[in-house]
């Protein structure tokens, strides 16, 4: 399913010890992928109000794509063509777009760490995640002093973008300043203990904000390695109701992004279970799904695309309301 090509990865929000020495020149528009006035064509497609842009941005950080075996790289240069493509035309039309409507939209490129390094024993490993993630730092500080100028901030990410996403919250937000300008941090595909954030809440209703939520994808027969291993235990919310429901019904569902550029809604019942969700079997077309992926985890945006689209918005109007 050519949509869904954003490999996973599953790892905890890691505490990094250091952080590299040189990074991207964030000053240059060829190290973002995306900018207010530099929306990439296949994401501008999907945009078609821009009326929230006044009150709020968004900070998206894309998923782990460096993925083959053959690639024996730690970390992706910034310049690597292949890796470009893949961030313009897939990561930020098929994922970045859930968010782009809910405010100005800001997206770095970095040098994204291989999926490897979420498995291996092999220091090196720990380093080149320390990398990505010094890289997205540089990008959300230049971020910070020359484009936020006091605005609420979306941070959203998806797996290793949520790794970094999450480590952002830790170092920037939590139980400091900024934290009052924080909307909301979308950050699935990880799995993340109640305990990481200290002043920063899990989010259980749909309008509220200041916190986080987070979610992991399972089909129903659910793939119990690598749940017990990384999601058991973790926080979690079900991202069609955005409470802690145990279940959620097929009418409820709004949208999942398919590979054709459609939106379909109400095929499946969402359950929550400790630390994850799982899905019923996609209706129609998507039934195959059930059958060809272990878990549904590379669908974590893309299967809620719309529920997600719609509360990003709904928190936004929220966070204008209670200030």
């Amino acid at each position: 399913m050519r949509i869904l090509t954003l490999l996973f990865v599953y790892l905890p929000i890691l505490s990094t010890t250091h952080l590299a020495q040189s990074v991207p020149d964030y000053s240059l528009k060829s190290t973002w992928a995306a900018l207010p006035d530099q929306i990439p064509v296949a994401l501008k497609a999907r945009i078609s109000d821009t009326s929230l842009y006044q009150y709020a941005d968004v900070f998206y950080v894309y998923p782990t794509l460096n993925t083959a075996k053959t690639d024996r790289r730690w970390n992706v240069p910034l310049e690597d063509v292949a890796q470009q493509k893949k961030v313009l035309e897939t990561a930020l039309p098929f994922q970045g777009s859930a968010f782009a409507e809910a405010g100005r939209f800001y997206a770095p490129f970095y040098r994204s760490a291989h999926l490897r390094s979420y498995y291996v024993a092999d220091p090196k490993g720990k380093e080149a995640l320390e990398l990505a993630y010094a890289d997205v730092r540089a990008a959300f500080l230049y971020y910070m002093e020359h484009y936020n100028n006091g605005r609420p901030i979306i941070l959203a990410g998806h797996s290793q973008g949520s790794t970094h996403c999450g480590l952002l919250l830790q170092e920037f937000f939590d139980g400091k300043p900024l934290q009052n300008q924080l909307i909301a941090a979308y950050l699935p595909g990880i799995g993340i203990l109640p305990s990481e954030l200290q002043n920063i809440p899990l989010l259980t209703s749909p309008e509220q904000t200041g916190g986080y939520v987070a979610w992991n994808t399972f089909k129903k027969h659910i793939d119990q390695k690598a749940y017990n291993k990384w999601y058991k235990g973790r926080a979690v919310v079900n991202p069609i109701t955005w409470t802690l429901a145990p279940n959620s019904s097929k009418e409820q569902h709004k949208g999942f992004l398919y590979f054709d550029g459609k939106v379909y809604s109400q095929l499946f019942e969402a359950h929550l279970i400790d630390g994850a969700i799982w899905i019923d079997r996609p209706k129609g077309k998507f039934f195959w799904l059930s059958f060809t992926m272990r878990n549904y985890h590379i669908g974590d945006i893309n299967l809620f695309w719309k529920d997600i689209r719609d509360n990003a918005q709904i928190r936004v109007r929220s966070y204008i309301e209670k200030h």
